[in-house]
């Protein structure tokens, strides 16, 4: 039966539930109980029904035998069987033939165990909440068209359980990394989406125009530079989770709207923050996931102290057989062709040696490591070194070999950052579009003064990933970023619809 044909009846019973007087669109409900909550009672349960109880949540499946019929309500909590019986509901009973699967209804009645154990409502009273004139996916084991899945989200939540508990999972993360943070003295704060330049990150923006002002914006590709700014304001220790836009590529670990957390504190240096982010991290992974350790892609990975530290032009070294802190562009350039590796436009030897360590090393970082050590060119926003002035005071933490965190002793000398803004436009003259911009503004609150600053931004998309076993960015972003849809409907072209009357959930 066709998807249209299916949503013709149902649109006849709406109207049948208009002509009993019925509003198939309720205001509100009452609500008692919740399934998880009821079915965890056990063998507390009995077969005679007992304890009243109000439940309210979508219809999951409907199976009749005469004068009787079964049920699954699924709720924010889990699915519980109703037990539907013509002596119980009496005239209301006539209205259950009325109900499809996908309806959204509250039930009132005794709670009981059946002869086979499950735990069951006994229905003596019920209201329609929501119709739904939608068929839902008919396949036993819900949405499985990946595309399907993401662009509609609404549908795979109620299908695919296991699709809730990984958003139950950021939550908790998200949660532990602001408990973490708040213990420790942080002030969340909010700044601004819409930027009039952008900066703090290596990244090509979304313009957009603000038609009052004239004046194009940019939605951030970071929120760094404001943050430093709240640090020479005096805050001292501050946090935001924000939502960046880089207009790039989609790939496993890349869309164009994710979450950064970043926190910056003064006073402190990037080994202060090593010490803070490996146990903040450790507290989020526990409190999402239960464990430090946890399983990602058939591989254990924990987050337990101490994380290994390792230098990257020391690793690209042993990788190579040479020593590559001797080599020029040229020579670096040479390497990375040979090993068919790709590099940006204009780029310099520090900028090279990072291309070789991405595509040589990060891949074999399965434990959380801190990669110290960059390159200056490609951290134009951290100190140099104390011992080597070829590096800066950078680290970045790599898991399961995708980065997690990118962190800094914050550069405050005024001079030294606009010098190094320079050197990011003279990138961009030569042809690289991502190289930073230069920000006036950002060098004169650092000419008022800006203690030793240390600075940590975490992926939480990554990390979210990483708790979920999650393969794909797509899998943890509730509404990832989609091509635009073309033609019929995914689920008409599949023939994913039910008939209405049996399914559920996985």
């Amino acid at each position: 039966m066709s998807l249209q044909e299916l949503m013709r009846q149902r649109r006849e019973k709406l109207a049948r539930w208009r002509a009993a007087g019925v509003e198939p669109y309720a205001y509100r409900y009452d609500v008692t109980h919740h399934a998880g909550e009821l079915l965890a009672r056990g063998e507390a349960v009995t077969a005679d029904p007992g304890e009243r109880v109000r439940v309210a949540g979508r219809i999951m499946s409907l199976r009749g035998h005469g004068k009787a019929g079964f049920g699954h309500l699924l709720d924010r909590s889990g699915s519980i069987q109703l037990y539907f019986r013509a002596d119980h509901l009496g005239p209301q009973f006539a209205r259950y033939e009325l109900l499809d699967v996908g309806d959204w209804i509250g039930v009132e009645g005794g709670l009981f165990r059946t002869r086979t154990g499950e735990i069951t409502i006994r229905v003596d009273a019920f209201e329609l909440l929501a119709k739904s004139l939608r068929p839902l996916p008919e396949k036993w084991h819900g949405l499985t068209h990946p595309e399907t899945r993401f662009r509609q989200r609404y549908a795979d939540l109620f299908m695919n359980l296991e699709v809730r508990e990984i958003f139950r999972r950021r939550a908790r993360l998200v949660s532990g990394l602001r408990a973490g943070l708040e213990r420790a003295g942080f002030l969340e704060v909010e700044t601004p989406v819409l930027q009039p330049l952008y900066g703090g990150a290596f990244a090509r923006p979304f313009v957009t125009r603000h038609q009052a002002l004239d004046m194009d914006l940019y939605l951030r590709i970071s929120n760094e530079l404001y943050l430093k700014r709240l640090i020479v304001g005096g805050l001292e220790r501050v946090y935001e989770f924000s939502r960046d836009f880089r207009n790039e590529g989609m790939d496993r670990t890349h869309n164009p709207e994710f979450t950064m957390l970043e926190y910056y504190q003064a006073f402190a240096d990037m080994h202060d923050m090593m010490r803070f982010t490996e146990v903040l991290v450790r507290d989020a992974v526990l409190a999402a996931a239960g464990a430090s350790a946890i399983e990602y892609q058939g591989a254990r990975i924990d987050f337990a102290s101490p994380w290994p530290r390792l230098s990257l032009p020391q690793a690209v070294s042993a990788k190579i057989g040479e020593d590559v802190r001797a080599l020029g562009a040229d020579a670096l350039r040479k390497l990375a062709r040979a090993r068919g590796i790709e590099t940006p436009p204009g780029a310099g030897a520090g900028a090279l040696l990072d291309a070789l360590f991405g595509e040589l090393v990060q891949p074999e970082l399965q434990a959380p490591t801190f990669v110290t050590d960059y390159p200056a060119e490609t951290s134009p926003l951290a100190r140099a070194s104390r011992t080597d002035p070829s590096v800066v005071e950078r680290f970045e933490v790599f898991v399961a070999g995708m980065e997690i965190a990118n962190a800094f002793s914050e550069q405050n000398d005024p001079e030294a950052q606009a010098s190094a803004f320079e050197q990011q436009m003279a990138r961009r003259a030569r042809g690289d579009e991502e190289a930073q911009v230069m920000d006036h503004d950002y060098v004169r609150a650092l000419e008022y003064g800006m203690p030793p600053t240390g600075g940590v931004g975490i992926g939480i998309d990554r990390l979210a990933m990483l708790v979920s076993d999650a393969r794909s960015i797509r899998d943890v972003l509730l509404f990832p970023q989609l091509r635009p849809e073309e033609g019929r409907e995914e689920a008409e072209e599949e023939g994913e619809v039910g008939s209405g009357r049996e399914t559920a959930p996985r």
